[in-house]
């Protein structure tokens, strides 16, 4: 899925990508997932080669580039069947909010091993009793008035990639010294402290990166664990949850343009009564919407990523949005309709596509609902009043 609005940077980023992909493809994620463990080694090597922090500064060891250029990694891989679910986490937000709001201390600490991948950033938001309302978070952190050290205590649920990160970038909320209200406020957590468990969750989702339930119980952090400023946390979580829609319509494009081209390759060579069937109206005109839509989710996913780059934020979020509901929506479809042109093949483990009916989903359920896009849309953008 080459653009010609696309620089000719851009271009040859999206060709390299796509040879490392093919390189690695969807037997290498299938085979990591059947073996329990990480894909390791496509990690290490798209490290290696510079993509896992293209976003990043060149000073800490990045790229220099931006979400758009990280977008076109995740959705390459994707395209080739071998996405890799942290790209939206550790580069894109978490490497994100350190870049706009850390300390030089905790630049130098983290960026340069998020961008050539040596260490990994985990980031924890949903709780069991707040998933799309991050007012209603429960960790909280309290200053130790003896040492100055934070001390943090909650539970974080759906937590993508705890057992191969070296710390978690935590959302807690501390008590505001002038109004005793709580505000948000982010914190880095390595894994490895004491009072910090993690219970993986029993997934029907096939994925090589593993989800974990966490409990903090009293987790004792520095002063300077915690990022930016502690009376701006909104505005320093956003900045990390735009770039995670932007990755997460990449991540969807992706898998809907993998499962589509496999649809393709079948209906061309599938001959029934000396016709292929993709000569027949019923397989193609659906198999050509799913395209439709892939292309047009594709461009609101730039225009999202475009704008965050050129620093609207405002902009940014709203189409940030509309690009991950319109491209999780558009997955889904090319994913059933894929499986559907297969007909009894779309469902064996040897065409690979069946395993997506459920990876596909995620793209409508995470990081936020469609359900929640659409008020977001209806009450930011439209202007209409709120029903709660």
């Amino acid at each position: 899925m080459t653009s010609q609005i696309e620089t000719d940077e851009h271009k040859a980023l999206r060709e390299a990508v796509a040879a490392l992909g093919k390189k690695y493809g969807r037997d290498y994620i299938t085979r990591t997932v059947a073996e329990g463990r990480a894909p390791t080694e496509l990690w290490q090597e798209a490290g290696k080669l510079g993509y896992l922090g293209v976003n990043l500064s060149e000073e800490y060891g990045g790229g220099g580039g931006g979400i758009t250029d990280l977008s076109i990694v995740l959705e390459e891989l994707g395209a080739a069947g071998s996405p890799l679910l942290m790209l939206v986490v550790s580069p894109a937000i978490c490497g994100t909010v350190i870049s706009r709001f850390g300390t030089e201390e905790q630049k130098r600490a983290w960026l340069p091993g998020l961008s050539d991948g040596s260490r990994l950033m985990a980031f924890g938001i949903t709780e069991p009793d707040a998933g799309s309302n991050s007012h209603r978070i429960t960790t909280t952190a309290r200053r130790d008035p003896d040492t100055g050290d934070w001390l943090l205590t909650g539970r974080k649920v759906f937590i993508s990639g705890v057992d191969i990160a070296d710390a978690v970038l935590i959302v807690g909320r501390t008590e505001d010294a002038r109004t005793g209200r709580l505000k948000p406020c982010l914190f880095i957590v390595p894994t490895d402290a004491g009072g910090f468990h993690k219970q993986p969750i029993d997934m029907e989702l096939s994925a090589a990166e593993k989800q974990f339930e966490l409990v903090l119980d009293d987790v004792r952090l520095p002063a300077d664990a915690l990022v930016g400023d502690e009376d701006a946390g909104l505005l320093q979580l956003f900045a990390g949850l735009n770039p995670e829609r932007i990755m997460t319509a990449a991540f969807a494009i992706g898998m809907g343009r993998y499962a589509l081209s496999k649809a393709i390759e079948y209906a061309r060579d599938r001959t029934v009564w000396k016709t292929p069937i993709g000569a027949h109206q019923a397989i193609a005109h659906p198999l050509a919407q799913a395209h439709i839509d892939l292309e047009l989710a594709h461009l609101m996913m730039q225009k999202a990523a475009h704008l965050y780059d050129a620093g609207d934020d405002i902009g940014a979020g709203e189409a940030a949005n509309m690009a991950k509901y319109a491209a999780g929506e558009a997955c889904v479809r090319a994913v059933d309709q894929s499986v559907h042109t297969l007909g009894g093949n779309g469902l064996t483990r040897e065409f690979g596509l069946a395993s997506l009916i459920t990876a596909a989903r995620v793209a409508r359920i995470a990081p936020v609902s469609r359900e929640m896009i659409l008020n977001y849309v209806s009450h930011q953008t439209l202007g209409l009043p709120k029903s709660y």
